[in-house]
């Protein structure tokens, strides 16, 4: 019998290629619910054709025009429309079924939380869940292993933690006992900009900052890995998922983006995890782990010549890990804070009312104002991130002028 399935964010670019491997897998998974925001609502309306969900959710859009749409295509599903309507989706099912939280953004933890308490596995691509709420993630989970994440780079470390002991965290490989664990090494291809001084920086362009040299992502997580922010992001991602302190977590400049991340253990082994870079593999890893289909992508080809390069990262003009590092000793919320802040600044950045370099500039200003809240509930959270949306957009506002 397939798995039921909730896919969040279904029209983004995790959405899509979970699609393909559905599609590839029709044994394995059936979809129960596909979720959106509602900027694509044609695209959403052509997978639920497809796909023939019992639900679709769309976060924001005109739910008259979209039951018409629907009854003209023929398509029978239950529609949610409105600011709740994807945690709805997130809540449908029960201990057999897998949700996938491909949502961009701090809106994707209420989801989170949502598929959690209903029980069902939680296949994470929301990083942002953990950065913003991990005390309440922490309080949801309610199983080990419940948590699998979809990050190709934390997917990388989970696969590899399967060779060594290490119980602690939210996720749980398949052998435990006293943790044997050094150091977590997360890679990053270094985006378009890769070797640029920060002089070199000053009048980068949109244009130039979403031309990725190895993947093709959606335009935040896109902006964020030319600043490596979304490095920053992924190394609170695997503090949370893995229970490593931030020291313990290292960061790597990997231009091939063909091993994923590494794990070193005590005794001095690293242990490496490599394929294509594609995200196929990470995506149906999420919904099978721990165990794995076949052919989801090509291998990597070994009869030919081949060679991996990898660099430190520049701090001085990528100082994006190092504030990530400072948010999470700060306080539980200065993370939430951090971003909050980014996703405002990215949003203008895209827009050209901020220049390139104010991004991570005016994220560490706002991260520096921010207080902390020691035990911080959902209420508390939100509170912080609407501070840190409102303070972000004065100190852009000044910027401006």
């Amino acid at each position: 019998m397939p798995r039921p399935l909730s896919l969040l964010g279904s029209t983004g670019s995790i959405g899509t290629q979970a699609l393909d491997i559905v599609r590839q897998h029709p044994d394995k998974m059936e979809v129960v619910a596909l979720a959106a925001g509602g900027a694509n609502v044609d695209l959403l309306l052509d997978q639920a054709a497809e796909f023939e969900p019992q639900v679709i959710a769309v976060a924001s859009g005109n739910a008259a025009e979209i039951a018409r749409e629907m009854q003209d295509r023929n398509i029978r599903a239950e529609l949610l429309v409105g600011a709740d309507a994807v945690t709805q989706a997130a809540g449908l099912l029960g201990d057999d079924g897998v949700v996938l939280n491909g949502v961009t953004g701090g809106v994707g933890l209420e989801p989170t939380l949502a598929a959690l308490k209903s029980g069902a596995t939680l296949a994470l691509a929301n990083k942002e869940s953990l950065v913003v709420g991990a005390p309440l993630v922490h309080d949801a989970v309610q199983r080990p292993g419940q948590v699998v994440p979809v990050d190709s780079e934390h997917s990388a470390i989970a696969q590899c933690l399967a060779s060594g002991k290490h119980e602690k965290g939210l996720t749980s490989p398949v052998v435990t006992g006293k943790s044997e664990v050094a150091h977590l090494v997360l890679t990053a291809s270094g985006g378009p900009f890769r070797g640029k001084t920060r002089a070199g920086l000053k009048d980068i362009t949109p244009q130039q900052a979403l031309d990725h040299p190895t993947w093709d992502m959606g335009p935040v997580v896109t902006i964020n890995s030319s600043t490596l922010m979304n490095k920053g992001l992924e190394l609170i991602e695997a503090y949370v998922l893995f229970d490593i302190a931030p020291e313990d977590i290292q960061a790597v400049i990997h231009p091939q983006s063909i091993v994923h991340s590494m794990v070193t253990f005590r005794d001095g082994a690293t242990i490496v995890q490599a394929s294509p870079p594609d995200m196929h593999l990470p995506i149906a890893l999420s919904m099978s782990w721990p165990d794995r289909w076949d052919d989801i992508e090509p291998a990597c080809e070994w009869s030919q010549p081949t060679s991996w390069d990898f660099e430190p990262v520049d701090n001085e003009t990528f100082p994006a890990l190092n504030l990530a590092r400072h948010a999470v000793a700060a306080s539980k919320t200065h993370p939430a804070v951090m971003n909050a802040a980014n996703e405002v600044c990215v949003d203008a950045f895209i827009k050209q009312k901020l220049p390139y370099l104010a991004i991570v500039d005016t994220v560490a200003k706002v991260v520096d104002e921010h207080e902390g809240v020691a035990s911080p509930d959902l209420e508390s959270i939100l509170a912080v991130q609407e501070w840190a949306v409102k303070r972000t957009r004065e100190l852009i506002g000044g910027i401006a002028r």
